[in-house]
């Protein structure tokens, strides 16, 4: 186990490195609270991607995992030029229309937990934006990913 297994909430995360950019700062000089959804969402798609359930197979099969809440807390700041690591976890679901992920984004230089979050997502046809069940393809992709579950 490295240091930085240690660090996070729950074992083995999918994670997605990357360093503060210019753009990413706001007025107080501090990475801008946007910047952290959108590596949530980074992490969260390239989770997703990697247990074959990309965009291409989302539109093929008329279904999508859409966000219907999220929840962030911010517990530190980070500036330019800090290198951070977000890591994401399948933490709940219940087989047939919902799922629920953490998230959790550290700073490597000190090992700091710069925010904890939450999305709850819900199964939809993308054709009509209504809710539908989760097809076995979301089921067979997702599940071994949930943790605690056995398929």
């Amino acid at each position: 186990m490295t240091e930085l297994d240690k660090l996070w909430d729950h074992p083995a995360p999918h994670t997605l490195r990357t360093r503060v950019g210019t753009g990413d700062i706001d007025g107080l000089d501090h990475t801008n609270n946007a910047v952290y959804v959108k590596w949530c969402e980074q992490v969260a798609w390239s989770h997703s991607v990697a247990l074959g359930l990309d965009l291409e197979r989302y539109r093929a099969l008329n279904r999508a995992m859409a966000i219907t809440h999220s929840e962030y807390n911010y517990l530190q700041a980070s500036r330019e030029g800090d290198e951070i690591i977000a890591g994401t976890w399948i933490v709940d679901w219940d087989r047939r229309l919902t799922m629920a992920r953490r998230f959790q984004v550290i700073r490597l230089d000190d090992g700091a937990t710069l925010l904890r979050g939450a999305m709850r997502f819900a199964c939809i046809e993308i054709s009509s934006g209504r809710p539908r069940r989760l097809p076995k393809e979301f089921i067979e992709g997702y599940g071994p990913a949930v943790l605690g579950e056995q398929l």
